[in-house]
């Protein structure tokens, strides 16, 4: 049996102007390849927008390195309802609609989630941004796209500084200190069950902590307390994710309060988690043969 490892064309081997963290695409192919072998089955990258793709000829499709989809949603979530119609998507497209905004967070919190205070902008202009600083009581605010990853149109900034163009809407959180002294943690989840943890640190002087900004990552045997915490925003969810991964940073008051959950194209970090490729494919393998027909 085929699987398709849903890509785009900026992270295949064969692009001619590939990501330069592109080169997690072929981390995450290297652990899966051998997984999925070893059960009897092959899994193959292909872009998510490949025009030519026969995704009926394929037992299940996971979505994975789609790493430009936050500049085409649209497209991207019409093309993936079409991939679900042809066969089994992981993570399955109405996961993906929810996630993919980050006001999900707002729904989360609602159900105990211990996130980071948040101002929501329609616009970023001078006037909101001024207000941001006066609603959150901070002199030093981090600006994200409200639909977006990997620090894309990221920006940190004090009161008087330059307004940057963000012609996006914007989230708007204070700078927590740890991700810097500390660093941020990931906790990556298969099928629900916790797979393994690392905390990821930025290079000195910056702060974010994705590969292409220079960020280093450490696997960590994370003690109860913030496996629990982790292990709880899963729980919130109304059935477990074939895969997911929660990004943690350290509060003022010592304890993780949620950055991001991510279930639609998260780096899974297999060099840290030497398990992931056999749990993933596992777990594939399970739902494939519960499924009804």
């Amino acid at each position: 049996m085929k699987i398709a490892y849903i890509a785009s064309q900026v992270t295949l081997p064969s692009s001619p102007n590939r990501r330069e963290d592109a080169f997690e695409h072929d981390l995450m192919m290297d652990s899966l390849r051998p997984a999925f072998a070893a059960r009897g089955m092959t899994i193959e990258d292909i872009a998510w927008d490949n025009s030519d793709a026969d995704w009926s000829s394929y037992g299940a499709a996971i979505v994975g390195t789609t790493w430009d989809y936050w500049d085409r949603q649209d497209e991207f979530l019409s093309a993936l309802a079409r991939i679900e119609s042809k066969t089994r998507l992981y993570n399955p497209v109405s996961l993906i609609r929810w996630n993919i905004h980050k006001s999900y967070l707002r729904e989360l919190e609602a159900k105990g989630a211990r996130i980071i205070p948040t101002v929501w902008l329609d616009k970023a202009d001078a006037k909101n941004i001024a207000a941001a600083f006066a609603m959150l009581q901070a002199e030093d605010l981090v600006f994200k796209r409200q639909v977006g990853a990997g620090a894309e149109g990221q920006h940190r900034l004090k009161p008087g500084d330059a307004v940057p163009d963000m012609p996006h809407p914007m989230m708007v959180q204070p700078f927590l200190p740890s991700i810097q002294s500390e660093g941020e943690y990931s906790f990556i989840f298969i099928g629900g069950d916790f797979c393994h943890a690392l905390v990821k640190r930025a290079v000195p002087g910056d702060y974010r902590i994705q590969s292409k900004y220079g960020g280093k990552e450490t696997p960590v045997d994370p003690p109860a307390e913030d496996l629990n915490d982790a292990s709880a925003i899963i729980a919130m969810l109304d059935e477990a994710p074939l895969y997911a991964r929660v990004d943690m940073v350290r509060g003022e008051d010592g304890h993780l309060v949620l950055m991001e959950l991510e279930a639609i194209e998260p780096y899974l970090y297999p060099v840290e988690g030497p398990r992931l490729g056999d749990m993933i494919a596992e777990a594939v393998k399970k739902r494939l043969e519960t499924a009804p027909v």
